[in-house]
């Protein structure tokens, strides 16, 4: 490692910029600015996984062993575990969190996909009714 360096979460919180990308994986701090263009997932990618701990968004890609060995070139220190928060403070729009207007759409849309089957198949018993032949 190149350096014992602790830094505190909302300090790395910070650097969640093209020009300043830090990431914290498995308690490791890792400056991944110079990585950005060539990383084959896009530097997206590693800015989406910036402000948090990027453990499980690393593991769950399931990186090669040649990819974790690249990795000993951008640790730069740890991370103060008490620092991490231990829920995301913040969440994107359109990628979770409820509000009581989404939960009220939400039973909206579930009554409206148990009534219209229903009233679909009335009105087909009923014109099949009306219209039978005696």
């Amino acid at each position: 490692m190149a350096s014992s360096k602790v830094y505190l979460f909302d300090e790395i919180a910070k650097h969640n910029k093209t020009e300043g990308c830090w990431l914290i994986i498995s308690g490791k701090v890792y400056d991944v600015t110079s990585f950005m263009d060539d990383h084959p997932g896009g530097g997206e990618v590693l800015l989406s996984s910036t402000g948090k701990d990027a453990t499980n968004d690393f593991e769950d890609v399931g990186h090669s062993d040649d990819a974790r060995g690249m990795m000993g070139k951008y640790v730069i220190g740890e991370v103060d575990v008490t620092t991490v928060p231990t829920k995301r403070l913040y969440v994107a729009a359109g990628l979770g969190g409820t509000s009581s207007k989404d939960d009220k759409s939400e039973f909206l849309i579930k009554i409206l996909q148990l009534l219209v089957p229903l009233l679909i198949l009335g009105l087909a018993l009923a014109a099949r009714t009306y219209t039978k032949k005696e």
